[in-house]
């Protein structure tokens, strides 16, 4: 949009006139670039959204309609000093509407369609914008839409006939087609230099008559002539007698006469103001509809997320449940394990344990071994099946994989059949803007599970190769510690006994009380041993706890992995719903604020148009 000052008017007048024009142009630019997107408005609302738009890009409109051959072409060439910036000729030269405008230099654009647009750097056109039309033959047959756009936008219509052809009954029809849009109407009489003055009297008194006795109104109408008007162009200064005669001058002075009138101005400015209020309340009516329908649709992505969520927590249960039959196995095996240690070093077997502990001494702990047919740690587990739940493991771990691809595959397709249901329900503007499709996966992956079982095998094998050595040597040292006890006390005993006779002949009392003493020593040695078999089983539980926690962090950090790839392809099947209706509330939402923003702004306008030519007190 161009901001100029208008030439012969008030300046303040004129520069608040521009100001408030350029501000109504940018607010309907900026709605322009709205409205398209927001659905279920009707395109004629946009229409009127582009009149308004016309109505403030132009600062004042005025429409040239004629016969072919009226002169309607030389007299706006005449009017902008160039005699050849529109083609004119004896027959019609051009089928086309011009728009003239002003410019900071001659140009010439396609506006679209029939339209073109001629930039001009004429003084007038800082004050008015001209269009010229075809012949009105060519208008009401073959421009009809064109011309009505024209005609509504207008701020005045000229009608030019030949003084020799004045109100025919071609041209009473044309102006009763024009004067039906309800526009200013000033009839321009060409050629009116052909005429004498009687002539030029009863030419205009006939066209007066005409309008009355067929019309009802009395029209202005002026005597011109394009030749004069030319004529007086001619040189490199007006000349101004001959302008005067040519008649020309009183569209000058009808031009400066309207643009020095404020409150002429203030309606100018209220028209594009009026149509936008008007269409941005009915885009805000539509917004706030689309957004009613559109809850619906946010609450399903709300389901949506809530399916999800019990989805994930149904998949975490299934990891907590193979978790907790792999605790119970850990448990079930501790608790056989510990059996296991305590039967070896309980009281009632005190002297079979010291007797290997003797024999481990003497190194044939290996031949006592051969003979039993293994160590007796391993025999008492197998005797106390202690190997069997960790023997389970595998077979409770392998039942994930399978538990979680059959939820999120039964979960999937649930969801998808559900998705698709509710695009049914969509309306056809907004099923249009479904993007991708609403499917299953083509595969599904268990990368993540499928490496566990080399993760797991090392901790089963740790269950019971490594536990199982470390308790069968801490069990030989318990053994071997009693027996070296309990050997020292026999030594000491019997050293005790071959002094018994001059000990007790000096001290009688002594060596009764050293042989007790030696007695109660080798008891504790005795149950040294259950209170070591606890020490062992706490010891080998702990160990186990241990193991199982490394187990089952193993097993969830796997299953964490595959559940979130599960829930990833959730999203993924039924993506082009949740980013439709996400894209949908975030689109209205924006525009509901913009629109509530174009409302604040036109509500500043209209004040400044209130303003507009008003004087103000000073201080106030």
């Amino acid at each position: 949009m161009k901001t100029l000052a208008v030439d012969g008017v008030d300046t303040k007048l004129s520069l608040d006139y521009e100001d408030i024009r350029r501000q109504e142009y940018e607010l309907i630019t900026d709605l322009l670039d709205i409205l398209p997107r927001i659905d279920n408005l009707g395109t004629e609302r946009l229409e009127q959204v582009r009149d308004a738009l016309f109505h403030a890009d132009h600062p004042f409109l005025a429409v040239f309609i004629g016969p072919f051959s009226s002169g309607k072409t030389s007299i706006l060439n005449a009017l902008l000093g160039e005699s050849d910036l529109l083609a004119v000729g004896p027959i019609p030269t051009t089928d086309r509407i011009h728009i003239l405008r002003w410019g900071e230099e001659p140009d010439r654009m396609n506006s679209g369609g029939d339209v073109d647009t001629v930039f001009y750097p004429s003084p007038l056109l800082k004050k008015i914008s001209f269009v010229d039309t075809p012949g009105l033959e060519s208008v009401f047959q073959h421009h009809e839409e064109v011309t009505r756009r024209f005609l509504h936008r207008s701020d005045l219509v000229f009608l030019v006939m030949l003084a020799t052809q004045a109100m025919t009954s071609r041209n009473l029809d044309y102006l009763k087609q024009i004067k039906s849009y309800g526009k200013k109407v000033i009839i321009l009489i060409n050629q009116a230099d052909l005429l004498s003055e009687d002539e030029r009297k009863s030419v205009r008194e006939y066209v007066i008559d005409q309008s009355k006795a067929h019309l009802g109104f009395e029209p202005e109408v002026w005597l011109v002539s394009a030749k004069e008007g030319l004529e007086a162009r001619v040189g490199e200064e007006l000349d101004k007698a001959k302008w005067e005669a040519s008649g020309l001058q009183k569209i000058e002075e009808y031009v400066d006469k309207q643009l020095s009138d404020a409150s002429r101005l203030r309606q100018k400015l209220q028209t594009p103001l009026q149509i936008t209020q008007n269409v941005t309340q009915a885009a805000l009516t539509v917004v706030r509809r689309n957004q009613s329908s559109l809850d619906h649709y946010q609450a399903l992505n709300e389901n949506i997320n809530r399916q999800l969520d019990v989805d994930k927590r149904e998949l975490e249960k299934i990891v907590r449940e193979i978790n907790d039959e792999i605790a119970k196995q850990f448990t079930e095996a501790s608790e056989r394990g510990g059996r296991a240690i305590r039967s070896l070093l309980r009281v009632s077997r005190a002297l079979p344990s010291i007797g290997r502990g003797i024999l481990s001494l003497v190194g044939l702990s290996r031949l006592l071994k051969n003979i039993q047919g293994g160590s007796a740690i391993r025999l008492a587990f197998e005797h106390e099946k202690a190997f069997e739940p960790i023997y389970t493991l595998p077979a409770i771990s392998d039942k994930l994989g399978p538990r979680l691809e059959g939820k999120d595959i039964q979960d999937i397709d649930d969801l998808v059949e559900y998705a698709r249901r509710e695009v049914k329900k969509l309306p056809p503007s907004i099923q249009e803007k479904v993007i991708g499709q609403i499917q299953p996966p083509a595969r599904y992956d268990r990368e993540a599970l499928t490496a566990l079982r080399a993760e797991l095998e090392p901790i089963e094998e740790e269950a019971r190769e490594v536990e199982t050595q470390y308790i069968e040597h801490a069990f030989q040292n318990t053994l071997l510690y009693v027996a070296v006890w309990e050997i020292l006390l026999v030594i000491f005993g019997v050293a005790l006994i071959s002094t018994w006779d001059g000990v007790a002949q000096s001290r009688p009392e002594l060596p009764v009380a050293l042989l007790i003493g030696l007695l109660a020593l080798g008891l504790l040695g005795v149950l040294f041993m259950p209170i070591r078999g606890r020490i062992l089983a706490n010891a080998y539980a702990n160990r186990l706890l241990k193991l199982q926690n490394r187990y089952i962090e193993t097993i969830t950090k796997a299953a964490d992995t595959q559940i979130i790839y599960g829930m990833q392809l959730r999203r993924e099947a039924i993506a082009p719903l949740t980013r439709l209706v996400t894209a949908q509330a975030e689109l209205h939402n924006d525009q509901l604020k913009k629109l509530q923003a174009a409302e604040q702004e036109m509500v500043k306008i209209e004040a400044a148009l209130n303003a507009l030519g008003k004087k103000r007190i000073p201080g106030l």
